[in-house]
């Protein structure tokens, strides 16, 4: 299991908050569309942690430091009879059991809100969109399931493309295709959408904030040349003197989160965009939550659940896979302006508050070890 020394042991003194709010809306304000309410991260900001006296609790007592963060078992405590996955161990079940409890509690308490959305109709059209785009479909087993990239999705669509028939095993060496053979529920019709989100399975599967932009930035310009030239080039012209001559491929860290601070959340690309944007649990009532951290037991659980036929289990991880392990995290984070890392939180504030992630630390006394 990931250690958990990463983490910020302290949440900010409400004074903080304020002053961090005020400039997370000034940075991304969002365009609405149709006149419907928008709210982003930045807006509810650090106020959703302390409005969750449950995780603020758990933050500042420490005790999230032993309990492992990722959620979390099912809640009655079924153990998968499948192989594979390749993901973690699952906590004990007492810290499932808290962390679970820490982030049901949460989602209530924030999606319970007067102002945030109780369907996807509530939505703007262009948050509607962005949902509807990422919530795949199965009629044959009666599921959806909202793909957050770099959270394991590619597995998870040769999963459903096993299941739908169009592959024979999830092993088969093919280039991902993450188009063909895929059915979203953005291409159905009002009533056809409205039935499925009210009689289906509906499931994500999430990640520690930090740790996905850091896999995601790799990935992306360590490795994809398009993202390069596409993000890369940009990103270098905008925040790099006399880097007109780059060719993408040597974007720094810190340029990708100035990037990502200047960017209005819904106009992200989906590889870096909050999970929050993605799938808008409030309007979407999931059944149940995964993580990336307890990849095999959760994705298991979801295989068994939906009566997935015996011979289907989800993919092991590939020994050509770099994982962003704790000390990766712990150096990036530790070599990035602190300034950066504090003002980009409020765009991600739900997704860590909403699933149960600790902040992450960036203490000089930390970054020292």
């Amino acid at each position: 299991p990931q250690r958990c020394e990463a983490m910020l042991p302290r949440p900010p003194f409400p004074g903080e908050a304020r002053r961090a709010a005020a400039a997370g809306r000034s940075r991304s304000r969002p365009r609405g569309a149709g006149g419907g309410t928008v709210l982003l991260p930045s807006m509810l900001m650090f106020g959703v942690i302390l409005a969750s006296s449950g995780l603020l609790l758990m933050i500042e007592k420490g005790i999230l430091a032993e309990v492992k963060p990722p959620p979390l078992q099912p809640a009655w405590g079924e153990r998968s009879q499948r192989g594979g996955g390749g993901g973690q161990e699952a906590p004990g079940e007492l810290e499932a059991e808290v962390l679970r409890d820490i982030r049901n509690r949460t989602i209530r308490a924030v999606c319970g809100q007067p102002a945030m959305p109780r369907s996807i109709w509530e939505l703007p059209a262009g948050q509607r969109r962005t949902v509807l785009r990422h919530l795949l479909v199965s009629d044959k087993y009666r599921f959806l399931y909202c793909y957050v990239p770099k959270v394991a999705c590619s597995n998870w669509k040769r999963v459903l493309k096993v299941l739908d028939g169009a592959l024979e095993s999830v092993d088969v060496k093919l280039k991902m295709d993450h188009k063909s053979d895929l059915v979203f529920l953005g291409d159905m019709r009002p009533d056809e959408i409205s039935y499925r989100l009210k009689n289906y399975y509906k499931f994500i599967f999430v990640r520690n904030p930090m740790e996905r932009l850091l896999s995601a930035y790799r990935n992306k310009f360590g490795e994809i040349k398009e993202y390069q030239q596409k993000y890369g080039v940009e990103i270098i012209r905008r925040y790099r003197k006399h880097g007109g001559n780059s060719a993408g491929d040597d974007v720094t860290f810190s340029e990708f989160l100035q990037y990502l601070l200047d960017e209005e959340a819904e106009r992200m690309n989906e590889h870096w965009m909050p999970i929050y944007n993605l799938c808008q649990p409030c309007a979407v009532r999931y059944d149940f939550i995964g993580s990336y951290e307890r990849l095999s037991a959760d994705a298991n659980h979801v295989l068994e659940r939906v009566r997935s036929p015996s011979f289907v289990r989800f993919p092991e991880r590939q020994p050509w896979y770099k994982p962003v392990t704790a000390e990766t995290l712990h150096y990036y984070l530790c070599n990035t302006q602190r300034r950066l890392i504090k003002e980009l939180l409020p765009k991600y504030i739900l997704d860590f508050s909403l699933f149960a992630y600790p902040l992450p630390n960036i203490t000089s006394e930390f970054c020292r070890q």
